[in-house]
């Protein structure tokens, strides 16, 4: 049976992700751990993550979590959620400066607190709530339609340093990246275990994931 590790870092609903992970796909074993062996033993690995950055890469280091995250980004599929996308980036403006992961080169920036859409109405921050997802060509978008609409909560959103491994973006009101992909390491701003038919279906495309 194929196992897939949840990194357990003390951040995030992790029983929504376990769960939604298991209703994708009865026949993978799912494990919500912060071992580091047992989540380098996992054929794949979620990394989700909700809060603030500063306190994530502070868990990630107590735990010694961070090493082995950038282990799985080398060596298998890495699924990385909410907080958990912005995290593998180089670093993160929120509440100051922030080193993260480094595993996408790029930077985490917050919307402009002004933001209107084009017809001048007022934006709210966070972005929260359904929004229409344009992707580009990948395998995890596999039996989803073009446009279709995820669920997201966030005040702060991934600019890569290399816009070819954009694999989604959204509009708030100008276009975003809410999802990135580079070799075997696929992340996402919104939240799949939210998201109904269409996230249920992209975690099943990651669980099958033939990288």
């Amino acid at each position: 049976m194929s196992s897939v590790a949840v990194i357990d870092y003390g951040m995030g609903n992790l029983h929504s992700i376990a769960k939604a992970l298991q209703h994708a796909a009865p026949d993978v074993s799912v494990t919500v751990t912060a071992d580091a062996l047992a989540i380098l033993q996992a054929d794949r690995v979620v990394f989700p993550g909700v809060g603030a950055i500063r306190d994530c890469m502070h868990a990630l280091k107590q735990a010694g979590l961070d090493e082995v995250i950038q282990t799985v980004a080398k060596t298998k599929p890495l699924l990385g959620i909410c907080l958990g996308m912005q995290a593998l980036l180089t670093d993160s403006a929120e509440n100051g400066h922030n080193l993260c992961l480094n595993i996408f080169s790029g930077h985490v920036v917050r919307f402009p607190e002004d933001l209107h859409d084009h017809e001048g109405t007022r934006l709210k921050i966070p972005h929260m709530g359904w929004n229409q997802v344009r992707q580009n060509r990948h395998a995890l978008w596999q039996g989803i339609p073009q446009d279709s609409r995820f669920y997201f909560v966030h005040s702060y959103y991934a600019q890569p340093d290399d816009a070819s491994i954009v694999a989604a973006t959204t509009d708030y009101p100008e276009p975003f990246a809410c999802a990135l992909a580079q070799d075997n390491v696929f992340a996402v701003q919104f939240h799949p275990e939210k998201s109904q038919a269409v996230g249920l279906q992209l975690l099943n495309n990651f669980l099958h994931w033939d990288v």
